[in-house]
This record gives C-alpha cells, sequence and structure tokens, in this order.
C-alpha cells in the first residue's frame, strides 16, 4: 500500500470551491464544539441529577450547553457569516425546545421500561440524543441561522 504526501492533499484542498473548504471547516469546528458541549452536558447532568431529578437536570444542562455551543459557533464556527439576532434568538430557543423534548422523552421511556435506570445509563442515552440531533443542528445552522450571502455582480 502506498501512502499519499500531505502536500497532495493540501493542493488538493486548496483547489476546491471555497464553499467545500468551508464546509471541511465548518464541519471540523461543528465536531469539535459538539463533542465538548456534549461532554459538558453529560458532567452537568451528572452533577444536577442527584438534587434536581433526571428531567429538571436535563433540563439545566441543556440551557447552559446550548447557549455556550451557539455562541461558539456564532463567533468561531460560522465567524463572518451574517445572522440577525432574531434569527440567532429563535435557533437557541428552537434547539434547546427541541433538546429538551427529545431528552425529556428519551428519559421518560427509559423510565417507564426500566425500574431503576442508573444515572450513567440515563446519561448514555441523552448523549446518543444529542449526537444524533446534532447532525440537522448543523445543518439549520450553516444554511439558515449562518449562511452566507452571495453578492451578485452585475
Amino acid at each position: 500500500m502506498t501512502s499519499v504526501p500531505a502536500a497532495h492533499w493540501i493542493a488538493r484542498m486548496a483547489s476546491l470551491p471555497r464553499r467545500h473548504r468551508e464546509l471541511g471547516r465548518h464541519a471540523l469546528l461543528y465536531l469539535v464544539a459538539g463533542g465538548a458541549t456534549t461532554l459538558l452536558q453529560a458532567l452537568l447532568y451528572l452533577t444536577a441529577r442527584a438534587p434536581l431529578g433526571a428531567y429538571a437536570a436535563n433540563l439545566v444542562a441543556i440551557g447552559i450547553t446550548t447557549v455556550a455551543n451557539t455562541e461558539f459557533h456564532r463567533l468561531v464556527t460560522f465567524a463572518g457569516a451574517e445572522a440577525a439576532a432574531a434569527r440567532r434568538h429563535l435557533q437557541t430557543v428552537a434547539t434547546f425546545a427541541f433538546y429538551a423534548c427529545a431528552g425529556s422523552t428519551v428519559l421518560l421511556v427509559l423510565h417507564s421500561t426500566v425500574e431503576h435506570p442508573s444515572p450513567t445509563l440515563e446519561t448514555a442515552l441523552l448523549v446518543a440524543t444529542t449526537v444524533a440531533g446534532g447532525v440537522a443542528r448543523f445543518l439549520v445552522l450553516r444554511t439558515w441561522v449562518f449562511r452566507r450571502r452571495v453578492k451578485m455582480t452585475g
């Protein structure tokens, strides 16, 4: 098996249209931020689980991480893209509502099927739910919230 030199891949990336290069950059930053905030969400949930209960701990963890994650994407991942404040706030509220509903549903199903689920099992299912929702959120952020406007020359 032969390896392809790094210079080949760098040259190939440079030859791609700008929108394809941006997609790769956006996806990488999104994955890094998503991984970090998902880990933070799990830690917050586990910390708040005992004093607040599963449902309230989930809402607290989602609330904190949704705001932090959206701000990271605004400042870093999609920096320079136009995003009206109202659109950003609507996206943040919609994201929170989605993850709150999805997480609460997962917890409800788990608690109705397993007599005494462990906090670790709850956390694992919440993380899986967050990861599944992340793909749709990336597409919404990239195509609607932080879209780039193409200037037409005439």
